[in-house]
């Protein structure tokens, strides 16, 4: 089940997230969010872990909790929606 992790400090790394998950079962990836310009994190992650109890268990364990000075938002990794408008295309101009 995939979790995503918001209002993190910018010094969180991939070992604090998967020390604190693993406290709650076995935690399959971790992936903090970069900047694609800076290179440096955005403040959210997302964790995976190999099962649906332990994941909720996880989510209900760590949201609120303070981690490098920020008080974190955890909770079920919700799909990403197609908003239909992602660019590409003609954008717009006719296509004779």
């Amino acid at each position: 089940m995939n979790i995503y992790i918001g209002n993190m400090s910018y010094d969180t790394t991939e070992e604090n997230l998967r020390q604190a998950f693993e406290g709650y079962g076995e935690v399959t990836t971790v992936n903090i969010i970069m900047d694609r310009d800076s290179g440096r994190p955005k403040g959210f992650a997302f964790v995976e872990m190999s099962g649906k109890e332990e994941a909720m268990a996880a989510i209900s364990g760590l949201n609120g909790k303070e981690m490098n000075g920020r008080e974190l938002n955890v909770n079920e990794a919700k799909p990403k929606t197609d908003s239909g408008n992602r660019g590409g295309g003609n954008r717009g101009r006719n296509s004779y």
